[in-house]
């Protein structure tokens, strides 16, 4: 039976907050980019915030659950989309942005703890040794490190480096157990594999090592097209141009640009077509060259741009990867979206053939074992949960990957099916299952098939899933 009252005696001085409203906003993500979602996690609270300010407070509060059964969901920044943060069953939201230490910094890696916001991270990186994270989410100024490994999957960047679950993309993990008496655990190698995008469920990283890349003075470009499919192309052709530093590549159909880029809506035209792009100075050249190639045309360049439209605009990041659904949803409401894979540019063009303005298609140009792929985040005109299934039902009919963001499970989401080590994990490190419960099928189910769902390859470890 889980006693709040007791639980919270336990926690001495760390801070807690326990007033209603204030709990019942922090127990948000960004759910309510799913219609479905807000529909089905709404009424969705904790009954308190506990905001620890040190790793061992981390463990004096998992201690505390541990003893009076009172379930755990941790929380960063707050900016997930699939309800990766709501408390399903009440209890403690652990807000871990107070864990925001920068540990160590290195020529080539960087250590911090879970709650450093990214941007700041970057700047540290930059300032001490000229590197920056190899990618990051379009929420970049405000999310989590902690927060993007446990809930995120790739983002700017992921056109060069591939997906934060590829080996290699972080270094290692710590993470403190639920138990009577918590353990620091360092992950590194494959077993980071085991904390890596699963939502805190089994296991609560309070740090990581992240490998840097070099940081530059990356030029945001937008360019137009009339016709989405040759902007397609030419973003294929750039995205495996091994030779151009690029870190986002993003095609955007028409009217996306027109309809729901306020502050860039200006630089386009009716019925145009754009790509986002961002690139290291010494590739805008060889870019613009083969736009020329394809009949596109430049309508922004931040390094030619005047110091008042610098202050005006949002970076180009901020146009792309889930940041795209975010203005749609500011000016139509009732739109939502998908996440989606589509194995060649021909299956781009059958979708759209096939779903029209139903669904404005916005591409991001990834990396998935060395080869270039169209990742899908098309925006959904909704009109209702069963035509929300149609469309991707016709995804799937025509070998087109849907990785369902009306979904709050790890597997459900179709991310990744859950491992038997991984599994095994949880087990180890929240034997009573207090860590977010509800989002891991395969505790839930005895009988869950772990044979079920998409084969991953490379030894059985998962590739980059958007």
């Amino acid at each position: 039976m889980m006693s709040i009252a007791a639980f919270r005696a336990d926690l001495g001085d760390v801070p807690v907050e326990d007033h209603p409203r204030i709990v019942q906003q922090r127990s948000r993500d960004h759910y309510w980019y799913s219609p479905v979602l807000k529909a089905k996690l709404d009424h969705v609270s904790a009954e308190i915030v506990v905001s620890p300010r040190t790793q061992d407070e981390v463990k004096r509060v998992l201690a505390a659950a541990y003893k009076h059964k009172v379930a755990v969901t941790p929380r960063g920044a707050g900016t997930g989309n699939y309800g990766q943060a709501m408390p399903l069953a009440g209890g403690a939201m652990l807000n871990l942005m107070n864990l925001d230490r920068v540990v160590r910094i290195e020529k080539d890696r960087v250590r911090a703890e879970a709650g450093t916001v990214l941007e700041k991270l970057d700047n540290e990186t930059r300032a001490a040794v000229g590197g920056e994270l190899r990618f990051h989410p379009s929420t970049y100024r405000m999310a989590s490190l902690g927060g993007f490994i446990a809930g995120g999957s790739g983002g700017v960047g992921s056109i060069r480096w591939g997906g934060l679950r590829n080996l290699g993309s972080i270094l290692s993990v710590k993470i403190i157990t639920c138990e009577e008496g918590p353990r620091a655990l360092e992950l590194t190698g494959e077993d980071v594999l085991k904390v890596a995008h699963a939502y805190g469920t089994n296991g609560i990283i309070v740090e990581a090592e992240m490998p840097l890349a070099p940081a530059y003075d990356w030029v945001d470009i937008m360019v137009g097209f009339d016709d989405f499919i040759t902007a397609c192309r030419f973003a294929e052709t750039v995205a495996s141009q091994e030779s151009l530093l690029l870190k986002e590549l993003s095609p955007c159909a028409a009217p996306i640009a027109q309809e729901y880029f306020n502050r860039h809506k200006s630089y386009v035209r009716d019925g145009q077509s754009v790509v986002l792009i961002m690139a290291a100075p010494v590739a805008v050249e060889p870019v613009l060259i083969y736009l020329a190639h394809y009949g596109g045309e430049v309508l922004y360049r931040s390094d030619e741009a005047s110091e008042e439209e610098l202050r005006r605009l949002p970076p180009i990041y901020e146009l792309a990867w889930n940041h795209t659904t975010l203005r749609a949803l500011k000016v139509d409401p009732t739109i939502t979206y998908l996440q989606t894979r589509y194995p060649t540019l021909k299956h781009v063009e059958k979708i759209v053939s096939l779903l029209g303005d139903e669904l404005p298609m916005h591409i991001e140009m990834t990396r998935q074992d060395g080869e270039v792929t169209f990742a899908g985040l098309p925006l959904v005109r909704y009109t209702s949960e069963e035509r929300l299934e149609e469309i991707v039902r016709i995804h799937e009919d025509n070998e087109c990957l849907v990785f369902n963001p009306h979904r709050y499970t790890l597997e459900e989401g179709g991310m990744k099916r859950t491992d038997k080590a991984q599994l095994a994990f949880k087990k180890e490190a929240d034997p009573t299952g207090l860590l977010n419960p509800g989002k891991m099928v395969a505790w839930d189910d005895p009988d869950y098939d772990f044979n079920a769902g998409r084969a991953w390859l490379f030894q059985g470890l998962e590739p980059y899933a958007l």
